[in-house]
């Protein structure tokens, strides 16, 4: 049997952060700590790292972080958190920090289009040229893949802080920091504790706010479906996978919100255009082990 090399990644979330060493895109070792204060988790994530090379000498990394974050590899602050509210970790040297003295290659992307690249590979977005990868969970992200390579330009992809079409009756001010109702500020896990006044996890699924947060979400799906052309839209996260009765109605909503403009999406192709995450909580530390393996050059397997 031919051995594959070995590729490390790192999943830095907003709430935990994932080491993993993978053999070809066979995950065989993980870490996984609390994301406390930018020292204390780089370091550990780093010592781990070390560790791992040392006994495997690993090919490539792949680091997929929250955001936001500079990815120009130009600017001054390449790797870097940039303005998040994320107690501590504004201006957070990520990348200098995970890479330095380490002698292969690297690459850094968003949590969320690592987690679309690793769909793009290896889960539901086999087939597809064009993708978007949406989580939901403590805030909302989305990560575009297009020709089999993640999308940023001055920066990268901020779904989450899109500020949308609201259906009628709906008075929730929105819970975001920076802009209220922004579908981060309505759907979210947080917004949804505000807007139900308790634990999200508790509340019924008769409940009538989830028709607003289903509206929400359908207005999403039609604003990515119309700029972006994405072949699919798949959603991640806790919220999206907690509630399976809101897909069949996220899809129902988005045929209405695009009023038959876009040919490709119809009652008999919805559920293959807007459609659940096929790798599941793997989606976010196989995406970058995906980021490694491009960095490598090494043939996606």
């Amino acid at each position: 049997m031919t051995t594959q090399p070995y590729f490390a990644g790192i999943e830095l979330g907003g709430t935990k952060a994932i080491a993993v060493l993978a053999e070809g895109n066979r995950i065989v070792d993980r870490y996984s700590i609390p994301t406390t204060t930018p020292d204390a988790t780089l370091a550990a994530l780093r010592t781990r790292l070390d560790a791992w090379h040392a006994s495997n000498a690993f090919a490539a990394l792949g680091i997929a972080s929250f955001g936001p974050i500079q990815l120009a590899p130009a600017h001054r602050d390449f790797g870097h958190i940039l303005a998040t509210p994320k107690r501590g970790w504004t201006g957070a040297t990520v990348a200098a920090t995970l890479t330095e003295r380490l002698d292969c290659p690297w690459a850094i992307d968003t949590d969320v289009n690592g987690a679309a690249f690793a769909e793009y590979r290896w889960g539901s977005g086999d087939g597809c040229n064009s993708l978007c990868y949406v989580t939901i969970g403590t805030g909302l992200g989305g990560g575009i893949v297009i020709e089999g390579r993640p999308v940023h330009g001055a920066l990268h992809p901020e779904i989450g802080h899109l500020c949308l079409r609201r259906v009628g009756g709906d008075t929730f001010r929105g819970a975001c920091l920076f802009h209220g109702d922004c579908i981060e500020g309505l759907v979210s896990g947080p917004a949804l504790a505000a807007r139900f006044g308790q634990d999200p996890a508790t509340v019924a699924d008769t409940h009538p706010v989830w028709q607003h947060v289903a509206a929400d979400i359908a207005e999403l799906c039609a604003t990515i479906l119309l700029t972006t052309a994405a072949e699919r839209i798949l959603f991640g996260g806790s919220v999206a996978l907690s509630r399976s009765f809101l897909l069949p109605l996220i899809q129902a909503l988005a045929i209405n919100r695009l009023g038959g403009y876009l040919p490709f999406v119809n009652p008999c192709s919805v559920d293959q255009v807007i459609q659940l995450a096929g790798l599941g909580e793997q989606a976010g530390p196989l995406g970058a082990i995906a980021l490694a393996q491009a960095a490598s050059g090494h043939p996606l397997t």
